[in-house]
């Protein structure tokens, strides 16, 4: 797995494919460590899920979906998406959507 740039922060994340509705909030104890749980509606079918992730988790940080990609975990419930040139702010939103509740 190569090694993420200096200006880039890893996320890791739980999806949970097929909710009734997208949210972003709550933490999972995966295998990366404390993830963050993003619930898509869209199907876990030919990453569909991933990809509804990403958007709702750039979202959710109030950045540009381009900026994030997966790292790792196409086919898992448990992804590493990578934030590329994060702004200062993208820690504390995520601190804050992972210890706090869905939504």
């Amino acid at each position: 797995m190569p090694v993420p740039p200096q200006d880039a922060l890893t996320v890791a994340v739980r999806v949970k494919p097929g909710a009734s509705r997208d949210a972003v909030g709550g933490r999972f104890d995966g295998p990366h460590g404390p993830a963050l749980v993003i619930a898509v509606h869209a199907p876990a079918v030919d990453g569909r899920a991933t990809e509804a992730a990403r958007r709702a988790l750039a979202a959710a940080l109030g950045i540009r979906p381009a900026t994030v990609s997966l790292r790792t975990g196409a086919a898992s419930r448990d992804k590493l998406f990578l934030v590329d040139r994060p702004t200062p702010e993208v820690p504390d939103v995520l601190r804050r959507l992972r210890d706090g509740a869905a939504g």
